[in-house]
């Protein structure tokens, strides 16, 4: 029998640092909305810890729901729900609300600036009063210096697609902000990422 799983490195060294936060950030019990969940890694992962959650993740491609799926399968944790296929950049989104966090990781700079705004708007839509959005990965801060590592993905990622690289915050903070979104807390994290919690204003 094939396996369906797919395997991200990058998720084996983040998955920890990450968890970390978000048991600091989450309360016991809620509902999660995962999206671009990927691999799945992350999914399981997260989802064996929070028992008291109910965790949604989704992702738009074919591969990537079977992989979630085929992750799920052998996490042990009955609260993770069967992936849905969800395009950010399709309105509305086809998922059952509401939901006490959305979560997030390495998005923005692996597509185009459009899926900001998207992620933007169909979270605050999605999102309980109180809730948040969580994203994660790595930022250009104005008036901050740029991890070299950071300035040679930033490039790699523009020379396979000219539409892709990692986002300014300023712009990305003003793109939440016109969906009614706010930075509440700005997190540095391993390998020059940054984990973000925007808050409903």
């Amino acid at each position: 029998m094939t396996d369906a799983r797919l395997h991200s490195p990058a998720c084996d060294r983040n998955q920890g640092p990450i968890l970390d936060e978000l048991q600091r950030l989450l309360p016991a019990t809620g509902r999660m909305l995962e999206i671009a969940a990927g691999s799945g890694q992350h999914a399981a992962h997260f989802a064996r810890h929070f028992s008291g959650w109910q965790w949604q993740p989704t992702d738009p491609d074919a591969a990537a729901l079977a992989s979630i799926n085929a992750w799920a399968a052998q996490a042990d944790a009955p609260n993770l729900q069967p992936a849905l296929r969800l395009d950010v950049l399709a309105t509305p989104w086809p998922v059952a609300g509401p939901f006490d966090a959305v979560f997030n990781a390495n998005l923005l700079h692996i597509s185009p600036w459009a899926t900001c705004a998207a992620l933007m708007h169909g979270a605050a839509a999605c999102l309980t009063p109180g809730g948040r959005l969580i994203t994660y990965g790595p930022y250009r801060v104005d008036g901050e210096a740029t991890a070299p590592s950071n300035l040679a993905f930033d490039a790699s990622l523009r020379q396979r697609d000219p539409a892709w690289g990692l986002r300014w915050l300023h712009e990305v903070q003003a793109t939440a902000a016109g969906a009614g979104l706010t930075l509440h807390e700005r997190v540095t994290m391993p390998a020059n990422n940054l984990l973000l919690v925007w808050a409903r204003a």
